[in-house]
C-alpha cells in the first residue's frame, strides 16, 4: 500500500502544479485536515474538509501570487503515510517581494485518499512522524 500512496501523491503534486490547488479536491477524504504549524504560518490553523482546503488556499491567494508549491526530492512511503519535501514559492501581491520556505509535509492516507496533512519546518520531525528513520 505504500509504493500505492506515494504514487496517489505524486500525481496529485503534479496534477496541482498543471491544473490548479483545485484538482486535490478529488483526492481527499471528506473526514480531509490539513495542519499548519507556528513555526511555519502566521496564522497556524487547521483546516477541515474541502472547504478547509479552499480557505487554506484562498486566504494565501488573497494575499500572494505566483503561488507554487514543488516537491523537493524524494517522497517517502510509510504504510498509510507519505513523507514530502516542498518548496512553497510566491510573490506579495502589493509588495511584489518574492518568497520562498522549504519544509515537509507527512500525508495520511485512507483508502487511497488524503486523510491528513500534517507540515513541518524540520525533515527530522516529518520523518519522526512518518515513522521513517531519522537517516532516511
Amino acid at each position: 500500500m505504500s509504493d500505492e500512496n506515494v504514487e496517489i501523491i505524486r500525481r496529485g503534486f503534479e496534477t496541482m502544479q498543471r491544473d490548479g490547488w483545485q484538482t486535490l479536491f478529488s483526492m481527499i477524504d471528506p473526514e480531509f485536515e490539513l495542519t499548519t504549524p507556528a513555526d511555519l504560518a502566521m496564522e497556524p490553523d487547521t483546516y477541515r474538509g474541502e472547504a478547509g482546503l479552499r480557505r487554506y488556499f484562498e486566504s494565501f491567494e488573497d494575499a500572494m501570487e505566483n503561488i507554487q508549491i514543488v516537491p523537493e526530492g524524494e517522497f517517502l512511503g510509510a504504510g498509510e503515510k507519505v513523507f514530502v519535501p516542498f518548496r512553497l514559492s510566491a510573490r506579495g501581491r502589493e509588495t511584489g517581494i518574492e518568497a520562498t520556505q522549504h519544509a515537509f509535509q507527512v500525508w495520511t492516507m485512507r483508502a487511497g485518499k488524503g486523510l491528513w496533512v500534517e507540515i513541518f519546518a524540520s525533515r527530522q520531525r516529518a520523518l519522526e512522524a512518518a515513522g521513517l528513520p531519522p537517516d532516511a
